[in-house]
């Protein structure tokens, strides 16, 4: 069985070292499992929730998709594309945002934590929280739902959100599934050994405290940023621990085994800081040259990777577009055409077979009514405790078997399985009486073909 996968890269930043090591090298080895069909977009639309800078997110949007085709990405085997060339995309978060409960959004961790950072700051709670902060997880449930991801790799931060997109997807598949699934239930997929790689002052790696190794800056420029790691004060032949040194976790990122183990013996027996970073640098290079090159030509023909994503979409777009079809069709949104063509093939149905009305009573049970072409009640259910009883004598009443039809009163009722499960109203005589019940059968009878 083939496993969809599906990744989200936020576009607005450059991608750094960290962004390498822990995300896209791991996805891009991974997108080539044979038993894996795996999709990869830029989340230009979850971007403008965070950045209103529209330099910034074309300039960010540019360098993700260069930096992951450079790094090894096959587009002929993984599906990659931007978020807002799949129009299918916001349609779909607009129906799932007709079922999402507000309960379950004002329980999303980014809204809580601006609600509460606002309320420590004495100001209105919902200040500065815009409608696309809040809907957030609408849309990332639209991204995962619409093409019916099995997996989706994400930090412990986004663990809810795909839990979200589970509960929002049940609660659609509920009301307009018929007994179908429409959607697949995503699973969160937490990659406990992805490396998570610190600074250059020793703090998890990220544009938010400015400390990240940009990934293809240049050689000169990744060796400047390598040579302010921050070190101790041990001089050259002075034994350095190589557990306590962020350079040396940054070397294992990238280093075989057989490299760690020597790096690691070198810093024990005394060697200076100022070697090992250019031996850092040494590795780095070697790892990133080439990809470098393949950037810079990206970077520099942005024609050719806007070729390359409107491809991608193309791709998508054959599963998104026929799948939002079955969408609207399933909450109603339906053609004309199709609703007169099937109005008029089934006016002979309707005229020969009862109609059910089921509804529930006060108390909570579930009953249902039988009713003639003409609407006269012929049949009014007993109490059931639940909807799954009710509905399986229903598809008892139609399923054409012979019908235990007994006179009870001035009425007649149906027996089941040695009870009554349904009545009919009083009538004045006899002959009124078996009117109806002829009535009874000609409506459950079985079709002719």
């Amino acid at each position: 069985m083939t496993t969809r996968i599906l990744t989200g890269i936020t576009t607005t930043g450059t991608p750094h070292l960290g962004n390498y090591a822990g995300a896209i090298r791991p996805a891009i080895v991974a997108s080539r499992n044979a038993d894996v069909d795996s999709f990869y977009f830029l989340a230009d639309y979850h971007a403008l929730i965070k950045c209103d800078d529209p330099l910034r997110i074309q300039r960010s949007r540019l360098e993700i998709a260069a930096t992951w085709l450079a790094c090894g990405l096959d587009v002929n085997k993984a599906t990659f594309y931007r978020q807002s060339d799949i129009p299918e995309i916001p349609e779909l978060c607009w129906l799932l945002t007709c079922v999402a409960g507000k309960g379950l959004l004002n329980r999303a961790h980014a809204y809580k934590a601006s609600v509460d950072r606002n309320i420590e700051l004495g100001e209105d709670p919902d200040a500065g929280v815009t409608m696309g902060l809040f809907s957030y997880p609408v849309l990332m449930a639209a991204d995962i739902l619409m093409f019916n991801a099995h997996k989706v790799p994400v930090g412990r931060d986004q663990i809810q959100h795909v839990e979200m997109a589970r509960d929002i997807a049940q609660r659609f598949n509920h009301l307009f599934g018929q007994g179908k699934e429409l959607f697949t239930l995503p699973e969160a997929v937490i990659e406990e050994d992805v490396a998570t790689l610190p600074g250059l002052d020793g703090r998890k790696m990220s544009k938010s405290y400015d400390n990240t190794i940009p990934l293809f800056s240049g050689a000169k420029q990744m060796s400047d940023a390598v040579a302010r790691i921050v070190t101790d004060s041990k001089l050259p032949g002075e034994a350095k621990d190589p557990d306590s040194s962020h350079l040396f976790t940054l070397y294992q990122a990238f280093a075989t085994p057989e490299q760690q183990a020597q790096f690691r013996a070198e810093l024990i027996d005394g060697m200076g800081w100022g070697d090992a970073k250019q031996r850092l640098n040494d590795l780095l290079n070697a790892e990133l040259g080439e990809p470098r090159e393949k950037y810079q030509a990206l970077i520099e023909r942005p024609a050719d990777l806007e070729d390359i994503l409107l491809d991608g979409a193309a791709k998508a777009r054959k599963i998104a577009t026929p799948f939002l079809i079955q969408l609207r069709e399933a909450v109603g949104l339906r053609s004309f055409r199709s609703v007169t063509t099937s109005t008029e093939s089934s006016k002979k149905k309707a005229s020969k077979r009862a109609r059910f009305v089921s509804f529930r009573d006060d108390d909570g049970s579930f009953r249902f009514r039988l009713l003639d072409a003409s609407g006269e009640q012929l049949l009014l259910s007993k109490s059931f405790t639940d909807g799954k009883s009710a509905g399986m004598v229903n598809k008892h009443l139609q399923s054409g078997e012979p019908l235990d039809v007994r006179e009870q009163g001035n009425g007649f009722a149906v027996w089941l399985d040695g009870e009554s499960v349904a009545t009919s109203p009083e009538f004045a005589d006899a002959g009124a009486m078996k009117a109806a019940v002829e009535r009874l059968r000609e409506a459950l009878a079985p079709e002719q073909a």
